[in-house]
């Protein structure tokens, strides 16, 4: 008798043989440091797909919590001598009370007023630390304290390169938050997020609390979005305001949507495609951003529910 792993199973098993395998394809170690840049996006796009994919709501001003949770990393160890693992904790709880803060009162409106008020958000996240010089170092940036886990990990006998170590702990990372994703979808809480996505007209007559889960959706989003902005200010040391920018909310939006932003797998997908491109695409220089550009209007005119279902779709029609 043959055994049938779940979908859940399936993404998950993927998503970790590719984490596994990727290192024993890699020519330098320039590679892991792309490659824990696409597992930190792919956290973030993760959060974006419960928000988006499953409850139906657009935020456009995510990176806002990505800022949240890079300068609590920061400012937490200098100004109050936090470790910088706690800090990333505080970023996280911070960036749940503002969501929960800001998306009370929005949520319970119809229409595309998330969409607006995240957009506010993010802009105003931006401007204050840009303009407070005085304790986030402004447009210039402030350093970030060392995690402090790869000499533990050296006295365990367990030593590795900085960009060994920031890949497998990064894709570790990655890959809990795919998980815990892909557990809330096959939960009452997914299927009533699933349920307001179809109508919340619909959903409201079979007794689901719309602006609850609503607004649960987007205090997890952000929770997803804060841990990654963390993770790239340690890996980084350094962090600017540049990372709660609108352009980068934009790229994070556009990575779930490529990808396809009802399905984990494909939005991460959709953040190894769009962080990798740039470096392929350095050959056409000053075109680059055009030739980016032209590829992600092909795909959304062409594939429309993003690459991944797109394919999937095509393959089980040709199997049929």
């Amino acid at each position: 008798m043959t055994m049938k792993l779940s979908s859940k199973t399936t993404a998950l098993l993927v998503l970790t043989l590719v984490v596994v395998a990727l290192p024993f394809l890699f020519p330098s170690s320039y590679y892991f440091r792309v490659g824990s840049l696409i597992f930190v996006n792919g956290l973030a796009v993760t959060g974006l797909v419960i928000l988006t994919g499953y409850a139906g709501q657009i935020s456009l001003g995510h990176a806002g919590f990505v800022g949240i949770g890079g300068y609590s990393c920061a400012l937490a160890p200098l100004h109050i001598g936090l470790h910088p693992a706690l800090a990333v904790i505080l970023g996280a709880v911070l960036s749940a009370l503002v969501a929960w803060l800001v998306g009370r009162p929005i949520l319970r409106l119809k229409g595309y007023y998330l969409a607006v008020a995240s957009l506010g958000l993010g802009a105003l996240v931006a401007m204050v630390l840009a303009n407070e010089a005085g304790l986030t170092g402004g447009p210039d940036g402030i350093a970030v304290a060392d995690l402090g886990l790869r000499p533990l990990l050296k006295s365990l006998g367990l030593d590795m390169s900085n960009p060994v170590f920031w890949y497998a702990f990064t894709g570790l990372i990655m890959l809990i938050g795919a998980w815990l994703a892909l557990n809330l979808f096959h939960s009452p809480t997914g299927r009533a997020l699933r349920a307001l996505h179809g109508s919340e007209v619909a959903a409201r007559t079979v007794g689901v609390d719309v602006a609850k889960y609503k607004l649960r959706a987007f205090v997890i989003s952000a929770v997803y979005a804060s841990v990654a902005g963390s993770l790239l200010a340690l890996q980084n040391k350094f962090i600017t305001p540049d990372v709660a920018g609108y352009m980068h909310s934009i790229e994070l939006v556009t990575m779930a949507v490529l990808g396809g932003a009802g399905s984990v797998v494909g939005a991460i997908l959709g953040a190894a495609i769009l962080t990798t491109l740039p470096q392929v695409l350095t050959v056409f220089q000053e075109y680059e951003q055009l030739v980016l550009g032209l590829i992600m209007m092909l795909v959304m005119i062409f594939m429309r529910d993003g690459l991944l279902p797109s394919l999937a779709r095509l393959i089980r029609g040709r199997g049929e």
